[in-house]
């Protein structure tokens, strides 16, 4: 079976060394909840990787690792069958050893909407909360952080994360396959500096719950930064789907940028700010080779990309960015 020790380690190795145990438990009862039938073979289809160091690497300016020089035509051809046995690829794109990884998300524009929005992570502790298969985590270790941890329930997108880690292990970046509600539900003044939730609490049935646990994992002075589904309209406003959003049935609420900000405030995090807003387009999620089911074109309106296919508004998402107060207050 996959083994975390040197997640255990880099965490004992931080002011998280408290929460090891529990971060431990987690992964225990998540395995033991829940096993996918493939991961004995993932794990052992990771075992085939090209076993080089590469010649160089890029995460500044995208996630790039080695050069098509390295491999040998039929080791390329090698490469590109062994990956796409992971398929779905969500979130990236990769470049690895010259192999373009086109996934189906442009996760790098999401990244360039906030990354000068947030505090400088030089030397912070980051939970990527949902992170998928962890290609933001790698973008954030380019600021230098003293750890990423990147937490998702899905064990396919954790051997997606253990791929790029072969050649990056270098970097602090570690990866759990649990969900936030496996985590500690208060951390006190030794939680993380910064946490990201980007994509997750539009499929919270309760999104303050959610608010307030992510604020509990944080520091005194923590930053939360969050990304959602919003919607147009009034401070007081929010749109309660009655069966599907987008072809999805897991979204629950999407509200308006001034009653996200108010359901903030409501759980104590303070300097609320709108950082970006933007209407995801088909140029940003869609089908490729690397994920060939439906995507958010199949998801849209056909005579009216403003509406998905249910008649509400197209998907528009919001990053917030707050801050864990340094001095206890009243409010959860």
């Amino acid at each position: 079976m996959f083994s975390f020790n040197d997640t255990y380690n880099a965490l004992s190795d931080t002011r998280l060394h408290p929460w090891v145990d529990q971060f431990k438990d987690a992964v225990h009862k998540r395995m033991a909840d829940y096993t996918h039938g493939n991961i004995t073979q993932w794990i052992e289809l990771l075992k085939q990787l090209p076993d080089i160091t590469p010649d160089q690497i890029d995460i500044t300016n995208k996630v790039a690792i080695g050069s098509r020089q390295q491999l040998s035509d039929s080791e390329f051809e090698q490469l590109e069958q062994l990956l796409k046995q992971f398929h779905p690829w969500r979130k990236g794109p990769y470049h690895l050893f010259g192999q373009h990884i086109d996934t189906e998300w442009r996760s790098d524009w999401k990244w360039d909407r906030i990354k000068n929005h947030i505090s400088p992570l030089k030397d912070r502790i980051v939970l990527d909360v949902g992170c998928g298969n962890g290609y933001h985590c790698w973008r954030m270790a380019a600021q230098e952080p003293k750890l990423v941890l990147g937490i998702d329930p899905s064990q396919l997108f954790l051997m997606q994360f253990a791929i790029m880690q072969k050649y990056l292990s270098n970097h602090p970046v570690h990866y759990l396959p649990v969900g936030l509600e496996y985590l500690p539900q208060n951390m006190g003044k030794q939680g993380f500096d910064t946490i990201f939730s980007m994509g997750v609490l539009y499929h919270r049935r309760s999104p303050i719950d959610h608010i307030i646990h992510l604020k509990n994992l944080l520091k005194p002075g923590g930053e939360l930064v969050l990304e959602t589904l919003v919607i147009d309209g009034e401070d007081d406003q929010c749109l309660i789907p009655r069966d599907r959003y987008a072809q999805m049935n897991n979204v629950w609420f999407l509200p308006t940028t001034g009653m996200l900000k108010n359901w903030m405030r409501k759980c104590g995090l303070e300097d609320v700010q709108v950082a970006n807003v933007s209407t995801t387009s088909t140029e940003e999620q869609r089908a490729t080779d690397w994920m060939t089911f439906q995507s958010l074109e199949d998801y849209l309106d056909p005579h009216d990309k403003g509406l998905t296919i249910e008649g509400y508004p197209a998907p528009k998402r919001a990053f917030m960015v707050a801050q864990k107060p340094l001095q206890k207050n009243k409010k959860p």
